[in-house]
């Protein structure tokens, strides 16, 4: 557990890190592990920055909270969870009980988990208004928007055999400070190609030999967005998303293990990566992918897949 603890988010920020051994590889997927965290929607923005009802109405909105487990030997074994939400980022496990909120616990032993929630609505013991106290936080008092702390306690197993896992994600909240600002949409994936050939949901293709194989993204250039956030000087600065990808598997790894993002241009191509078998693997298996993507912005979704290898 100290070692869960030192290593004590999975996911930080607005995106998913994994945490893992110096030696291990974050495509590999073979332990318990959180692969994302997403809210849905990804941004509640109000429509004006002054302190009305109607404002206060919007920021206290119900949103989905999804969480992405994955425990590919646990067996099916029960998951317990807790969500908390928190005023400080730099808290990654929402330790100060003061400003600490318990959203939900319980357990479960689906896949995914979904909880709707309403973190703008939460009050702290003392009955402030957990946003003020993210507010209170923020070194730019808000001018690029607040970002709430949603804290997911995860585990698996029981005794020494226990699993936890924490995992941070930031809820953001908004007003349009400057013309042209627009809430946040949800990523999607439109698709997937395995060896060129388009990667159903519900199909199970056979793959075989040592590879690589490539996967790749439908071409995503029309569904990243343009937004507009505010400057320094209370101006408008336009800018464009650049969605990254990481890839996840049971069986083998990933290379490279995440796609996409800021200085890889446009193409339809720049999501490619190649899915290669371990050296030692002999026994023909069904195989579990995982692609989560990040819009760079607090929006985040992802799709799975299989496929049945053998040598």
């Amino acid at each position: 557990m100290k070692a869960l603890m030192r290593c004590a988010a999975l996911l930080f920020c607005l995106g998913a890190v994994a945490c893992v051994d110096p030696e291990d590889k974050a495509s590999r997927v073979h332990d318990f592990r959180v692969l994302g965290l997403a809210t849905e929607p990804p941004e509640l923005m109000a429509p004006t920055c002054e302190d009305t009802p109607e404002a206060q109405a919007a920021l206290s909105g119900e949103v989905t909270f999804r969480a992405l487990l994955v425990d590919p030997v646990g067996g099916g074994r029960a998951i317990r969870y807790t969500l908390y939400a928190c005023a400080d980022p730099e808290d990654e496990t929402c330790e100060e009980a003061a400003d600490r909120v318990q959203l939900a616990e319980g357990t479960t032993n689906e896949p995914e988990l979904a909880l709707r929630i309403r973190p703008g609505a939460l009050t702290v013991a003392d009955g402030t208004p957990l946003l003020a106290r993210v507010l209170a936080k923020d070194p730019y008092k808000g001018l690029g928007g607040l970002r709430m702390p949603l804290m997911l306690y995860a585990r698996a197993g029981e005794g020494a055999g226990e699993e936890a896992v924490y995992a941070q994600k930031l809820m953001v909240f908004s007003c349009p400070r400057v013309a042209g600002m627009a809430v946040n949409q949800l990523p999607v994936l439109p698709g997937l190609l395995l060896e060129e050939a388009p990667w159903a949901a519900d199909a199970v293709p056979e793959l075989t030999g040592r590879g690589p194989f490539v996967v790749k993204v439908t071409d995503v250039t029309a569904l990243q967005e343009d937004y507009v956030v505010p400057g320094l000087r209370q101006e408008s600065v336009a800018l464009r998303e650049a969605w990254k990808v990481s890839w996840h598997t049971t069986l083998g790894e990933f290379s490279p293990e995440e796609t996409g993002g800021m200085g890889f241009g446009d193409g339809p191509g720049r999501h490619r990566t190649e899915w290669e078998p371990p050296k030692e693997a002999n026994t023909a298996q069904d195989v579990v992918f995982w692609a989560v993507v990040r819009d760079g912005r607090g929006g985040e979704s992802w799709v799975s897949r299989r496929a049945h290898w053998s040598p």
